[in-house]
């Protein structure tokens, strides 16, 4: 996939989840959060050669998460994706899974050499 069209797909599932809080929908923008890491973390894999080893979100969210060769900032945002809610469908934490994920893509595309890093605002 070309790096932009994957930006494009970032983009877009980060716009749905605004959409999403706005209309008071938490969860699924907690979702559209998701699913945008999962496209940044694949194409980091790809661009730094790495195996992408599954096509879930949460088992790359999962395989961040553990490599202890990303800065840990990069391993706790992947963290708080992988938070499961409690049963009043509310995090167990105060994270803005949007601004955590767009922070997320920018610095794994840093990383991987593909933009500059982001300015860590989590």
């Amino acid at each position: 996939m070309a790096r932009t069209e994957a930006q494009e797909r970032i983009n877009a599932e980060l716009e749905q989840g605004d959409r999403a809080r706005a209309a008071g929908n938490e969860g699924m923008a907690r979702v559209c959060a998701r699913r945008a890491a999962g496209i940044a973390i694949r194409e980091y894999l790809l661009a730094t050669g790495q195996p992408v080893r599954s096509t879930s979100a949460v088992d790359l969210l999962n395989q961040v998460q553990a490599d202890e060769t990303l800065p840990e900032a990069v391993r706790a945002v992947a963290g708080h994706l992988l938070q499961r809610v409690t049963p009043e469908y509310q995090l167990p934490i105060q994270a803005d899974l949007l601004a955590e994920t767009r922070w997320l893509a920018q610095t794994l595309a840093g990383l991987a050499g593909t933009q500059p890093p982001a300015e860590q605002n989590t």
